[in-house]
């Protein structure tokens, strides 16, 4: 999806250019996880048993939730590979609260999305403003945000984690009617970045920087504040996501939590349609995408084939995706 928006003739416009709510790639995904699943059902029955369900929707709620930011930024024709390292500050964070202070899990999860908002301001800042590359600041921060977050650490472990953090996905106290709370609250923040980026101003000019921030700007279009919004709306979502990481987990903290996470989000948002290119991109396709990823990871385990054949596999969807998003860009050149 492609826009440009001046305010006077944006309604005709964007009534034209506006994608169905659901776009055929999406119906694609379903597809195929559908597929994945009904496989994975009759080779491993226990696969859908609520047992196996549920932890699966956990593991793909902070994957999907920091997949909404990360679209936003894709969608401008950034990227932000510093997501790895923004989780282990913000989660360490947050862990080192509620053992070491004993603050209420309220706190400890507000400070955490301050903090990640923050770091993603400075992401975003520095690019708008700065003028460089965004793979180039972002693979900086990473390695800053990291740095950080070791020394917070200490040791290789944070340990003795409350179970206050089990309401997010954890036990009983982490589910309601069977759907873990993370997985939950992730959908109605997919539900909201979708209503946003479809019916707001703001929302299409995402669109309309990916697509040509040159006309963009000429449009009238504040490109610099809204870019620098998408970095602070994923940050923000960055440290929501990363006390989900904990709460997924035990109650031990490792070192290694955000390692090799920017991949998998990149993964998700990629593998649900939004276009590397910039101007096209869907929070619902990167809700699929993850659920996908994390399907193919979740079977690859229960079927007890060797880990390196999920990143084998996830490969293979990422280079389909990206294949069929630079087909379609090219056949939308040659009709311009």
């Amino acid at each position: 999806m492609t826009a440009l928006v001046t305010e006077p003739t944006e309604k005709p416009i964007v009534r034209r250019i506006l994608p169905p709510p659901v776009t055929g790639q999406e119906f694609v995904l379903v597809g195929v996880i559908a597929v994945l699943w009904a496989l994975l059902g009759i080779f491993t029955p226990s696969f859908l048993s609520p047992s196996s369900i549920q932890p699966l929707f956990v593991s793909v709620a902070p994957i999907a939730l920091i997949g909404v930011g990360m679209t936003f930024i894709i969608i401008t024709a950034g990227i932000d590979v510093s997501v790895g390292g923004a989780i282990a500050l913000c989660a360490v964070v947050t862990a080192k609260l509620l053992v070491n202070f004993d603050v209420p899990l309220i706190v400890a999860v507000l400070v955490s999305m301050v903090l990640g908002t923050v770091l993603g301001l400075v992401n975003g800042v520095l690019i708008a403003y700065g003028r460089v590359h965004a793979i180039i600041i972002t693979f900086g921060t990473a390695n800053i945000f990291q740095f950080f977050a070791l020394r917070i650490f200490g040791s290789s472990t944070v340990n003795n984690i409350p179970s206050t953090l089990d309401v997010f996905g954890r036990g009983e106290s982490g589910r309601t009617l069977g759907v873990p709370h993370s997985f939950a609250i992730t959908v109605l923040v997919v539900v909201a970045a979708w209503w946003y980026l479809r019916n707001t101003a703001g929302g299409r000019h995402l669109f309309a920087i990916g697509g040509n921030a040159n006309a963009a700007r000429l449009a009238g279009v504040k490109v610099q504040p809204r870019t620098v919004l998408a970095y602070a709306i994923t940050g923000a979502l960055v440290g929501l996501g990363a006390c989900f990481f904990i709460a997924a987990g035990t109650s031990t903290l490792d070192q290694g939590v955000g390692t090799g996470r920017e991949l998998a989000v990149i993964a998700a948002v990629v593998i649900g349609g939004t276009s590397i290119l910039g101007g096209r991109g869907s929070v619902i396709g990167t809700l699929l995408g993850a659920i996908l990823v994390q399907t193919v990871n979740s079977g690859v385990t229960q079927l007890g084939w060797p880990s390196q054949l999920a990143n084998l596999f996830v490969g293979l969807f990422i280079i389909v995706a990206v294949g069929t998003d630079l087909l379609r860009e090219r056949a939308r050149r040659r009709k311009a």
